[in-house]
């Protein structure tokens, strides 16, 4: 069972990311940066009854977040 695992990992291509790595700390920027523009018009909403709006800003917000730290956190040698 060794020999063939040891055949399989040497037979494979090394791992290369889809995005380049040079790109992430812009991509950090960008997406941060977006989070917070979002955050900034998420607090001028006005309150509605049914928050159909606010629950679509707050979530993509949200997501760009997750996405923007993930990008930066990668971009200084944490690879999560």
């Amino acid at each position: 069972m060794s020999d063939y695992a040891s055949a399989l990992h040497q037979s494979t291509p090394p791992f290369s990311p889809t995005i380049p790595t040079a790109l992430l700390p812009y991509l950090a920027f960008i997406l941060l940066g977006a989070t917070f523009g979002l955050a900034f018009y998420f607090s001028t909403l006005p309150k509605e009854k049914i928050p159909a709006r606010e629950l679509a800003v707050a979530s993509t917000a949200s997501v760009l977040g997750g996405f923007g730290v993930v990008a930066m956190f990668c971009a200084v040698g944490v690879y999560v």
